[in-house]
């Protein structure tokens, strides 16, 4: 064994030429071999088996970001579906439901998402109307919702009700109707979101709309005086609620479900309004312009099945469209339980929001 190839120069010049050159050779070609083995390995800075890294097709699932955050259910969802596809999920995501609909909006054609998963059933009739949905083609089975469900594009994968929720260690009386909310001039102070930026207060913009049909406006200029703020989302509002900025806050029957399960608190409660609860509906739907629609197709499916639907209640902290076999979890059993469910027709929404947004901005506080 030579130690220094180098040596071999200075006994035997012309031997040791040649040498110096078929060295160079191999220590060049070894570099290359190397950078292109590095290169196929690592991935996106994750270091990764080249034949299973470039034979796994990408699914590219658009939704909301706490859907995929720390406490949603996106990382179990995931990983279920990825034991069976042979894919790669990725997630796209945007603040909210309205967010989904305006980067659809904004990337047309040229949308990197095979799936749209979170938009708000208010937000129905203007996502459809953009025609980049392809319909979904199932004769969809019964559904545990409060009402009927038909739509060609969409497919339902949880719901609640909107609520106005409170700590019944502070507030002892809560007002059993929306009508005895907006009318009391010395009732509860509350927190709602605004219906621009957000899904549960554009669900409250409608529930107004369908209690008080055209006496919305002065209704709004009723309740101002208490409205302690409109926030961007839902997360803002709940949390200075919690803060105690608040007597009530919008939310979900639900929520008391996640204090009770997370925090083994019992006194948060939601009210069923005798008028009826406003429906919160999430939707999925393919994009007609999907890159992978037979996968599309697999993971709409997917939304409908068994290991799909048991995370919603503990994980999206909302009603499944189809109930788990095991049934609600036990932080479910005691909840708000509304007679009704009221939801404006997609259509409608579709052409009125522009106005009856106006008529709430219009409203002044008197």
């Amino acid at each position: 064994m030579v130690a220094n190839p180098t040596n071999l120069i200075r006994v035997m010049p012309a031997e040791g030429l040649r040498m110096k050159n078929q060295i160079a050779t191999i220590l060049s070609v070894a570099t290359r071999l190397s950078r292109g083995l590095l290169a196929s390995l690592v991935v996106g800075g994750a270091l990764v088996a080249p034949a299973a890294a470039q034979d796994k097709p990408t699914l590219t699932v658009h939704t909301y970001s706490s859907f995929v955050g720390k406490y949603g259910p996106g990382k179990a969802l995931k990983e279920r579906f990825e034991e069976t596809c042979g894919c790669t999920l990725a997630w796209l995501t945007s603040d909210d439901s309205g967010g989904i609909l305006s980067r659809m909006k904004l990337d047309g054609e040229s949308s990197r998402a095979d799936v749209v998963l979170g938009l708000d059933a208010n937000l129905a009739g203007e996502a459809e109307a953009t025609g980049l949905l392809a319909p979904h083609g199932r004769s969809l089975p019964a559904l545990d919702m409060p009402v009927a469900w038909s739509s060609r594009t969409f497919v339902p994968f949880d719901w609640g009700y909107l609520a106005f929720v409170y700590d019944e260690t502070k507030l002892k009386t809560p007002p059993q109707s929306l009508r005895a909310l907006v009318d009391d001039p010395s009732g509860p102070r509350i927190i709602v979101q605004d219906p621009r930026t957000s899904a549960p207060g554009l669900g409250f913009l409608l529930w107004m709309k369908e209690v008080y049909g055209d006496q919305a406006g002065p209704a709004w200029t009723k309740l101002r005086p208490r409205i302690v703020t409109f926030t961007k989302g839902w997360s803002e509002a709940y949390g200075l609620f919690l803060k105690g900025e608040a007597d009530m806050v919008l939310s979900y029957t639900t929520s008391p479900a996640y204090h009770i399960a997370a925090e083994k608190k019992t006194q948060y409660k939601a009210v069923a309004f005798a008028e009826g609860n406003y429906l919160h509906v999430e939707l999925a739907a393919a994009m007609r312009t999907a890159k992978q629609p037979e996968l599309a197709a697999k993971f709409i499916d997917f939304v409908l099945s068994e290991r799909f639907q048991e995370l919603m209640p503990e994980g999206n902290w909302m009603y499944p469209v189809k109930t788990p076999a095991a049934g609600l979890p036990a932080s479910f059993a005691n909840l708000a339980k509304p007679a009704k469910g009221l939801l404006i027709d997609f259509a409608k929404v579709r052409d009125g929001r522009r106005g009856w947004i106006d008529e709430w901005l219009a409203a002044p506080a008197r």
